[in-house]
């Protein structure tokens, strides 16, 4: 109600003026005519408008990109049908945990641990870590198996190992932090991006190509590597 009496007052004010400025207004009495008289063709106009209470168009804020955007990319890639004689393609799902409020330094080291590992593996070994990227990556885990299962037509579940686990930066916040004699520090609050991809099938038996050797090869390269040793400059 306050829009249609603020549109009554300047539309009372305006008509008082006209009323007094034109020619029979000499002949007429000076009193002007009254507001409700003058208004009244207008009220189911102004009442329309109160209700309706329509606002102007405003730009929608810009929403920058958040987290990587190629990683999911990958998910709708298609290839070409293998043939009769070529060995079957595994699916695999790429998921993703982006801004977690959490050091992508300390988020290394347990996405390094499941790496290579079967997906029920991984849930079991991630139970016994007690910091806050375990229950993340349990979180980005159960999420990407459920994928695999609705979008990407993976029979079960639990036929899933980690093929790809890494953190990356995310944004990074400044703050002010107050210390000794009046001065001020600058504080970061990291945030990182947790990346994740499944590939359907056993894992294998030995993830890392340099993965160090049984203990009687490696005894066996230590007296291979003493045998071979040569004196510089001699005979």
């Amino acid at each position: 109600m306050s829009s249609v009496r603020l549109i009554q007052r300047n539309l009372t004010g305006k008509a008082a003026a006209l009323w007094s400025c034109s020619p029979a207004s000499a002949a007429l009495p000076t009193s002007a005519p009254s507001a409700s008289r003058l208004l009244a063709p207008l009220t189911p106009c102004l009442a329309a408008l109160a209700r309706l209470h329509v606002e102007p168009p405003r730009a929608a804020p810009y929403a920058p990109p958040s987290g990587p955007r190629r990683w999911p990319r990958y998910n709708r890639q298609v290839y070409p049908p293998t043939g009769p004689e070529e060995p079957s393609r595994p699916a695999y799902i790429c998921h993703m945990k982006t801004n977690i409020k959490y050091s992508p330094k300390k988020m290394w080291y347990i996405a390094s641990m499941i790496r290579g590992m079967s997906v029920e593996e991984a849930l079991k070994q991630l139970q016994f870590v007690n910091k806050k990227g375990a229950r993340v990556a349990e979180q980005a885990l159960g999420e990407a198996q459920e994928l695999a299962v609705r979008e990407h037509n993976v029979e079960f579940k639990n036929n899933l190992w980690v093929a790809e686990s890494f953190a990356i930066k995310g944004k990074v916040l400044k703050g002010l932090r107050r210390h000794a004699r009046g001065r001020m520090g600058i504080i970061h609050y990291r945030y990182m991006h947790y990346l994740l991809r499944l590939e359907e099938g056993a894992p294998p038996a030995q993830y890392y190509t340099d993965a160090p050797l049984p203990p009687d090869q490696m005894l066996k390269q230590w007296l291979d590597q003493r045998r071979e040793r040569t004196i510089v400059h001699s005979l």
